[in-house]
C-alpha cells in the first residue's frame, strides 16, 4: 500500500492585511510536525502544496524540521476554496476579517451555506460542485503517483482534507460541513492506497501539538 498524508496548513495570519502567511505560532506549529512525522518514520518520495503561500511556507517549516531533502510540487487541486468570494456573494465585504472571531464565524456559516446549497451556483467562478470535483480529481492523481510502500505528503487547506475526508466515508455536503471548521492548522489525516482503491485510516492528527500550540483559525 502506499501512504498519503494530507496536512492542513499552519495558523495564518488572521484579522492582517494579507491573511496568506504563517504567523508566528504557524511555522511553530509546522516545525513541530515536521519534527513529530520524523519521529515516526516519514519519508515521502513526493511532497505537493496547493499553492498558496501558507501552504508552502508550512511545508518550508515541516521539511526543515524533518530533514526532508524532497521539494515540493504544485498542484493547484489542493488549493482552498476562495472565501473571499464566498463572503461577497453573500453580500459581505472581504475585510470581515477584522470583525471579533465569534461574529465571523456565524457570519462565515451563512455564506457557506450559502455556497453548498447549489441555489446561487452561478454566483461563484467556483461553485461547489467544481470545488468537490476538483478535490476528487487531486486525490485521484496523487494517489496514482505513488508507488507500492511509497509515501506521500499534501501540505493544503481545511476545505479539501475535509471534503475527500468525506467522500472517503461515503458522505457528502453536509458531513463535509461539520468537518471543515474543526480542521486543526498543521493537523493530519492519512489516506492510504491498495487493493480496494483510496481509503480513509486518519483524520485530523494533532498529538503533536500541545493546548498552547493548538488552533482552528
Amino acid at each position: 500500500m502506499s501512504l498519503l498524508l494530507l496536512v492542513r496548513h499552519g495558523q495564518a495570519s488572521w484579522g492582517a492585511a494579507d491573511y496568506d502567511n504563517l504567523s508566528p505560532l504557524g511555522t511553530e506549529q509546522s516545525a513541530l510536525l515536521g519534527r513529530h512525522l520524523a519521529s515516526l518514520g516519514v519519508e515521502p518520495v513526493r511532497l505537493w502544496v496547493g499553492g498558496m503561500r501558507r501552504h508552502q511556507q508550512t511545508a518550508d517549516a515541516a521539511r526543515e524540521a524533518a530533514g526532508w531533502a524532497v521539494e515540493p510540487e504544485v498542484d493547484e487541486g489542493w488549493a482552498e476554496f476562495d472565501h473571499v468570494r464566498l463572503l461577497e456573494a453573500h453580500g459581505d465585504a472581504p475585510d470581515a476579517h477584522g470583525m471579533p472571531i465569534t461574529d465571523f464565524n456565524v457570519l462565515f456559516d451563512a455564506a457557506i451555506r450559502r455556497w453548498t446549497g447549489g441555489e446561487h451556483a452561478t454566483d461563484y467562478d467556483e461553485p461547489f460542485s467544481a470545488f468537490s470535483d476538483r478535490v476528487d480529481a487531486v486525490v485521484r492523481r496523487a494517489a496514482e503517483q505513488l508507488g507500492k510502500g511509497e509515501t506521500g505528503v499534501v501540505f493544503t487547506s481545511g476545505g479539501p482534507i475535509a471534503w475527500a475526508a468525506s467522500r472517503l466515508l461515503g458522505a457528502g455536503t453536509e458531513q463535509w460541513g461539520r468537518l471543515n471548521p474543526v480542521q486543526v492548522n498543521t493537523g493530519y489525516s492519512r489516506l492510504v492506497t491498495g487493493s480496494r482503491g483510496v481509503s480513509l485510516v486518519s483524520l485530523n492528527e494533532q498529538s503533536h501539538l500541545t493546548t498552547e500550540t493548538l488552533t482552528y483559525r
